[in-house]
């Protein structure tokens, strides 16, 4: 008589999933918490009770077998399935349990998102957040993110969004740059000024598309240049605020400088719409855990940029 394989542990799946996508056992392990030997040791002994190699591994790299790409495609929806199925029928539902995977921008995600989700952590102490900041516009499903944190209103068809806040970008320069340049009279003439340019995830370099505050119909798309550029928010905001040029940035990142006068926002008409969306594969409510987070940013971003313990 054949004897059929164990059933996996689900954190022995959640454990080659992590491998996966991490790239590697190290990656893996610092990620988990654990040493590289201990979770090479996991994936064999997995792979011993599935009696199928899952991985190809190599001096350099790891690559998945058909067995192991059969089991990447099917093992992390049963394993959501799961958490989901246990948060439904369990005393404690308003307390979600399993991982969460979220990625956002740099900048804001340092500044906003975290501690947003390190509220949301206190609130669920059963939910395991894994939070990771990107320069680029992300796959969520294939990259295995359960939410991306975006602002922008720049929105793929084929994810499911929901805002969170409402927020655009604004012109905004230091006194010192003023001082030295004539402030621009329209968007037009800001070719011709020193622009602090961001790579932002989803947009082309160095061209800025306005719209007219009262007019929301009327936009204007500008090609700016400068000395200085950056795939980093934060550090723009510091050389704007060291007098080197125009920046582009949410009203979310300088609302205090322009409060304290260390900015003075341009073109006042004139601005750049950018929402802050919870962006994700598949609807919130067929997820407990996703649909507890989704409303806890909600709530949290709906207190604005000096909300709730900021």
């Amino acid at each position: 008589m054949t004897t059929s394989p164990a059933t996996p542990h689900p954190d022995d799946l959640r454990l080659f999933l992590t491998v996966v996508r991490r790239g590697g056992f190290s990656a893996a392990a610092t990620e988990l918490g654990l040493s590289t030997a201990g979770v090479s040791k996991r994936v064999r002994l997995l792979e011993a009770q599935l009696g199928a190699t899952l991985l190809h591994r190599t001096t350099r790299r790891i690559g998945l077998t058909a067995q192991g790409e059969q089991l990447c495609l099917r093992a992390q929806p049963l394993l959501d399935a799961m958490d989901d199925l246990v948060g439904q029928v369990s005393a404690v539902r308003a307390e979600p349990r399993g991982a969460l995977r979220v990625c956002s921008s740099f900048g804001f995600g340092r500044r906003h998102v975290a501690p947003a989700l390190a509220a949301l952590s206190r609130a669920c102490p059963r939910l395991t957040v894994r939070f990771e900041v990107l320069d680029r516009l992300v796959d969520i499903a294939a990259e295995g993110y359960d939410l991306d944190i975006r602002v922008g209103d720049e929105i793929a068809p084929q994810w499911v969004a929901r805002r969170l806040a409402a927020n655009h970008r604004v012109l905004c320069a230091a006194p010192d740059y003023l001082a030295r340049r004539e402030s621009p009279r329209s968007p037009a003439e800001l070719a011709g000024h020193d622009c602090l340019v961001v790579r932002e995830r989803d947009h082309p370099f160095g061209v800025w598309r306005l719209q007219h505050a009262q007019q929301g119909e009327r936009e204007q798309t500008v090609r700016v240049t400068g000395p200085l550029s950056t795939n980093h928010g934060e550090i723009a905001v510091d050389w704007a605020l060291q007098g080197h040029g125009i920046v582009l940035r949410s009203l979310w990142d300088v609302a205090a400088p322009l409060a304290e006068g260390r900015l003075v926002q341009l073109l006042p008409d004139w601005r750049q719409n950018a929402s802050i969306w919870a962006v994700h594969a598949g609807r919130a409510d067929e997820s407990a855990r996703l649909r507890v987070a989704v409303d806890f940013l909600a709530d949290w971003f709906a207190a604005g940029p000096n909300g709730p313990c900021r």
